[in-house]
């Protein structure tokens, strides 16, 4: 057993609870009292304008930033203290805003180099030639999202949406329990953001849940269970999608003004 399925095996917690979480860089709060939590098999997107603080608390799970104060549980366990090599041994794997490839290595080199042999053992593995359960499992990870017949390919050489796709697949390698998604379709064209929606629903059968930062409010509609808008660090909405988008603050946030009528 991994220790990320150690992690959640039996616990009945939702897969990540985040509870009145805070950040401040000096003077600037970036999350304030944020809580949230995402349940098993969801698909939870965090949306909202540019500034919202929606990164800054993807960090703050992943352990890129340490919190201010609040706690964030993964499947029951408190990690808030956790630092991020530790956090990715328990079960969370991200993508980044930036797309994050070794440009000079393959395809296929880039996803066995996420292999959770490689996390858990990163000396032993660095000497060991990929195993063959290893190269099968990269394969048919790239074969679900169209990049098998690329394997031998420098992944500096795909295209931007490949290589988006590339990035979810060598995060999905080391057997996460929660991905997080960084703003995944940021500049992508329309057959792009399709196809990245695939890869998404794809994830949902290999992890027990999925955190997206988007964007892309048609994009989120439609992949998203549930919406967390977040507005100058808080949260200011959740639910359904079509009725989060409905929210009268939501659209404030957004359009920077009042709804018509109002005094």
């Amino acid at each position: 057993m991994s220790a990320a399925e150690a992690v959640l095996q039996g616990t009945g917690e939702p897969v990540l609870s985040v509870q009145r979480l805070v950040k401040r860089f000096g003077g600037l709060t970036a999350v304030n009292e944020v809580s949230l939590e995402v349940e098993h098999g969801e698909i939870l997107g965090l949306v909202g304008p540019n500034g919202a603080g929606k990164s800054v608390l993807i960090n703050l799970v992943a352990g890129i930033y340490p919190p201010s104060s609040g706690t964030i549980r993964l499947g029951g366990r408190d990690i808030s203290r956790a630092p991020s090599y530790a956090r990715a041994r328990l079960g969370i794997g991200r993508t980044y805003q930036n797309i994050r490839l070794l440009r000079r290595m393959t395809v296929l080199e880039n996803v066995l180099a996420a292999a959770r042999e490689h996390a858990l053992h990163p000396l032993r593995a660095a000497f060991a030639r990929p195993g063959r359960s290893d190269v099968a499992g990269a394969l048919a990870l790239l074969d679900q999202v169209h990049l098998a017949e690329k394997a031998d390919h420098l992944s500096g050489s795909l295209a931007y949406g490949e290589a988006r796709r590339l990035e979810i697949v060598r995060a999905l390698m080391g057997r996460p329990s929660l991905l997080l998604l960084d703003e995944p379709a940021a500049g992508m064209n329309e057959e792009e953001t399709a196809e990245l929606a695939r890869t998404v629903r794809f994830c949902r059968s290999r992890v027990d849940a999925v955190v997206i930062v988007e964007h892309d409010m048609a994009f989120m509609q439609d992949l998203s269970d549930r919406m967390v808008v977040m507005d100058v660090g808080s949260k200011i909405a959740e639910g359904l999608p079509r009725a989060v988008l409905a929210d009268r603050r939501v659209i404030e946030a957004y359009l920077g003004v009042e709804e018509e009528g109002d005094d």
